[in-house]
């Protein structure tokens, strides 16, 4: 076994230990979406403050609940549409957060241009999730991209515990920009296909002469 199959498995029995424990408790998943909100904005609170290691500490304890609130309302019958919507909303919430923090914190040095670049960082992860919201109203899926909200946050939290949260501010605002761009490529292909599929009358053209959509790439 690797070291990282190992991580893997350790932190996943954590993880399911942690959604049995709250399992058995019967707590809302809607209120654990509401604590790892909280969480963050204390973690944005120490960004500002400067204290970076603090906020990435805290960024990782916000993270475990993020991890949890799904498997929880799946343990306990409770997944419901709102749910999910209510968990994307937070999601974008807790990301600004973060990003109002080191605005705050560069805004107090002096640091003009870090706070443009962290507006940029901040609309680019607005986009990233708003892109595939808004393809998916037109085609089945919009998962492609590498830049997704999982990988910013462990970005983030690399960026804090290792003080280098600049070089982490422009990696994030290169590749979220990136996804988008793919992301609107992507859809534009598949509209494509879809809108040639519809123009073929179905009594005229065999399956074969029907250009079919791509399946959506993970």
């Amino acid at each position: 076994m690797t070291y990282t199959r190992a991580i893997g498995v350790v932190c996943g029995n954590i993880v399911d230990r942690i959604v049995r424990a709250l399992s058995l408790a019967r707590i809302s998943p809607n209120a654990l979406t509401f604590i790892g909100l909280l969480i963050n904005i204390a973690a944005a609170w120490q960004f500002a403050r400067g204290r970076f290691t603090t906020a990435g500490l805290v960024v990782i304890a916000a993270g475990i609940f993020d991890l949890v609130d799904g498997p929880v309302a799946r343990s306990t019958n409770r997944v419901t549409r709102f749910g999910g919507f209510l968990d994307s909303v937070v999601d974008r919430y807790s990301d600004l957060a973060l990003y109002m923090g080191l605005l705050v914190y560069y805004a107090s040095i002096n640091r003009f241009f870090y706070i443009v670049l962290t507006a940029i960082v901040m609309t680019g992860s607005v986009m990233v999730s708003y892109t595939r919201a808004r393809a998916e109203n037109s085609i089945p899926s919009c998962k492609v991209g590498f830049l997704e909200r999982p990988e910013r946050i462990v970005l983030i939290i690399i960026g804090a515990l290792s003080d280098r949260m600049a070089q982490v501010l422009w990696v994030i605002a290169l590749l979220s920009n990136v996804t988008v761009i793919h992301r609107m490529m992507y859809t534009w292909e598949q509209a494509r296909a879809l809108e040639r599929a519809q123009l073929v009358p179905a009594g005229e053209a065999g399956p074969e002469k029907v250009e079919r959509p791509k399946l959506p790439i993970g």
